[in-house]
């Protein structure tokens, strides 16, 4: 019997591409040949695409990652007592003065007591579930075909019995090999074991290189792995999430693609990274930044940067409707595309130069930049100065109305600011002046017009009235002191009005949709931090212990939460939520010296 859908979820890859596998060892979902592509694994949205290992007579299942690593492992128990373990990963390791990241799984299955009976049920689909694949085999291997891909698996188990879905016993080890359609140089078993030993230690040196926190080592390795894993590093693109079209909440059809690079939610995971000394991500994505940021100072963009791009820079992302597939729970749309590139989101002006700054001041980069980096991101700087009060969809991507959201002009604050310490930092001291200027008029233009003194707080808009969880940003991006008494009360405010218990709603104005019914787990993080800012270091301590109750198995966070039944909504493994795990960790743990 197929399980129910659940955000109960695993996450494999290699920053090339990445798969999910529930509890059971299955992976329900895929797409290749990159983040953004075709799900040949779909069964996590009604689809026929799966890979399972299904034991006969099961009982019950265990699942953990190996640790410091993205190798993930379950172990399947029947009712007589006999188990089996899967292990599953993508390959990621140097080799040949490079790094060597197939689009590549593998799965290898042992017998842990006795001779489990089992099948292969290997059902890959493509175009979006509506072709089943043609089939030819060999002696060791299964090619999967259609028009636009071809997939093989080769495999030391009984091709016949792979192919016909036949129940067999488990009794020794069986290795499965699903990627190009390449033919192996060595044996399945001697590929696997190899790739898997030195898998592991790619990423068991990757985690020894993080500056961790001494509290929550393990929330934080984890965290920090899964954002690894939702970088695209061809170009250097950073994706929001692995999935499409989980619902917010149950039936809300708040159901979107997040299989691209938004410019703000790249910003952030940077920023986490960065905090834990992972700086390499950084040189990837200023690859990809920079290629945006060049057609926007070139012309090429009629002065406008989009808030979302393709991992490959694609500047259209066509939303449309996928008509055969349901939905996770039969809950659709399913969307393929995001409307969003169309909008106009006017910080994304600051999150650009919010990524890049720490390039002009960290000696630890290849390529430091310089004056020539800080001359086109100036061109940035004035476009965000042009639109620091002009009205947009604002972040949370608003599509029948636009308002000057006080979250973007404070982040065209932002652009503004970084300009004015970056020019500084070159010795460029008329540069320096002129950005402090532009900046100070900005800020002085948000602490009047986003100040509402009959609410005595500052809310969601210019002059409107509305309270909104991301003007908790004005204090961590700078903007104002956090101990400032407007600050403060704001907090207050917002903890009254949006707060659930420990969690946290994105806003309280209706939106397309209706009022929020789920809690926005980014923003539960940021209640954390403007906690920390303002002296309530327990409160922040207990919401922090709270949240992380809220992880799934295996400590990932999706978008959102249902504050009823605890239960995890929205895209999955979504990077803002995991960023938020780092963010708190950082600012609320005892430090080394304190602690050792």
């Amino acid at each position: 019997m197929t399980p129910q859908s659940s955000l109960d979820l695993g996450v494999i890859g290699n920053c090339s591409f990445g798969a999910l596998v529930d509890k059971l060892g299955r992976i329900v979902w895929c797409c290749l040949p990159r983040f953004d592509g075709d799900p040949v694994f779909n069964d996590l949205l009604s689809g026929e695409g799966v890979f399972e290992i299904e034991l006969e007579n099961f009982s019950h299942a265990e699942q953990v990652y190996r640790q410091n690593t993205a190798i993930l492992e379950t172990r399947l128990y029947d009712t007589k007592g006999q188990a089996l373990e899967i292990v599953d990963f993508a390959p990621r390791f140097p080799s040949r003065g490079r790094v060597f990241r197939p689009n590549t799984i593998i799965r290898r299955v042992r017998p842990l007591n006795g001779r489990p009976r089992v099948r292969v049920l290997l059902r890959p689909r493509f175009e979006w579930n509506a072709v089943r694949p043609a089939t030819t085999r060999g002696s060791n291997h299964i090619r999967y075909t259609s028009d636009g891909l071809t997939l093989r698996l080769t495999t030391d188990a009984p091709v016949d019995f792979v192919a016909g879905e036949t129940p067999f016993h488990l009794d020794r080890s069986l290795n499965f090999v699903l990627g190009p359609d390449e033919t192996l140089t060595e044996s399945p078993e001697t590929v696997a074991r190899n790739f898997e030993e030195e898998t592991e230690r790619y990423w068991r040196d990757w985690v020894r290189r993080l500056a961790l926190p001494f509290e929550w080592q393990d929330a934080v390795i984890r965290a920090a792995i899964t954002l690894k894993l939702c970088v695209y590093e061809p170009t250097g693109a950073i994706i929001a999430a692995l999935t499409t079209s989980i619902p917010e909440a149950p039936g809300s059809e708040r159901n979107w693609d997040y299989r691209y690079c938004w410019i703000r939610d790249a910003f952030f995971v940077l920023r986490a990274l960065n905090s834990l000394g992972a700086v390499g991500t950084m040189e990837h994505y200023f690859r990809w930044i920079s290629n945006v940021a060049g057609d926007f100072v070139e012309g090429a963009s009629d002065g406008h940067l989009q808030p979302v791009y393709g991992v490959g820079l694609e500047k259209t992302l066509t939303e449309e409707i996928v008509p055969d597939l349901k939905g996770y729970r039969g809950m659709g749309p399913v969307r393929r595309g995001n409307q969003a590139y169309e909008h106009f989101q006017h910080d994304v002006y600051g999150n650009v130069v919010l990524a890049i700054a720490q390039a002009f001041f960290d000696k630890r980069l290849f390529r430091p930049c310089g004056v020539e980096e800080f001359r086109w991101l100036e061109a940035i700087g004035e476009r965000a100065y042009q639109l620091h009060n002009v009205p947009d969809a604002g972040m949370w991507e608003l599509r029948t109305r636009a308002r000057v959201h006080t979250s973007s002009s404070l982040m065209c604050w932002a652009a503004c600011d970084r300009l004015a310490k970056i020019g500084h930092h070159l010795g460029m001291e008329g540069r320096a002046s002129y950005w402090r200027g532009r900046a100070d008029e900005i800020r002085a233009v948000i602490l009047k017009e986003a100040w509402n003194e009959e609410q005595g707080c500052f809310v969601e808009s210019f002059g409107g009235g509305h309270l909104d969880a991301s003007v908790l940003l004005m204090g961590e991006i700078g903007l104002i002191d956090p101990m400032d008494p407007r600050f403060v009360a704001t907090v207050e405010k917002i903890e009254a009005r949006l707060g659930d218990g420990p969690h946290m709603r994105r806003y309280e104005a209706p939106d397309d949709f209706g009022e929020p019914e789920t809690a926005f787990n980014i923003c539960t993080f940021w209640r954390i931090d403007a906690l920390a800012q303002i002296g309530r270091v327990d409160e922040a301590r207990a919401v922090f212990e709270e949240i992380l109750a809220c992880r799934n198995h295996l400590g990932l966070l999706s978008e959102d939460l249902s504050t009823k039944t605890g239960e995890l909504w929205g895209n999955f493994p979504q990077t803002y939520s995991l960023v938020g795990i780092i963010n708190a960790a950082r600012r609320l743990s005892a430090s080394w010296t304190e602690s050792v």
